[in-house]
């Protein structure tokens, strides 16, 4: 596939029409039995979540962490595929890893003072083959990784 020629009917479009390029995803979660565990149907999958063993959940079936490391890893990955793709940088390999540390005494109230969620999430690149280039692979990826660049600058969350 010729990513630039997918592309550039899309970029043509959006520049023309910028309001065109504005999209609204949705997740919506709903109950599956029990306090612990839930489904989240993102509308072209749905997938089982769970409250963390840590915390009291069975541990069967990935957690809100583990979703949102997923989600960050999945889009440092396309992303950096895609960048590649279309800079012309030749890789044999790429591997991105997203690892989050957090201390459960905040989401289970023990301790007021120890924040709720990640205070530390790393990202790993494992990239063989771009040469020189990989730096300026790694450079453009972190500029254009959607999630990424949300966890860096996070919108204004609306509760209703």
């Amino acid at each position: 596939m010729d990513l630039r020629e997918a592309q550039r009917p899309l970029k043509d479009r959006y520049r023309a029409e910028p309001s065109k390029a504005r999209i609204t995803l949705i997740a919506r979660g709903g109950e599956t039995g029990g306090a612990a565990a839930c489904s989240v149907d993102i509308g072209r999958a749905v997938y089982a979540a769970q409250a963390h063993a840590g915390v009291g959940g069975e541990g069967t079936a990935p957690c809100s962490g583990d979703l949102l490391l997923g989600a960050l890893a999945a889009c440092a990955q396309v992303t950096c595929q895609m960048v590649a793709s279309a800079s012309g940088i030749e890789t044999t390999k790429i591997e991105v890893t997203a690892e989050g540390e957090l201390d459960l005494r905040g989401t289970l109230g023990i301790d007021r003072e120890v924040p709720v969620g990640f205070d530390r999430i790393t990202l790993r690149f494992d990239v063989e083959g771009a040469g020189d280039r990989r730096e300026e692979l790694i450079e453009k990826t972190l500029r254009y990784c959607v999630v990424l660049k949300t966890l860096e600058q996070p919108p204004v969350v609306d509760v209703m």
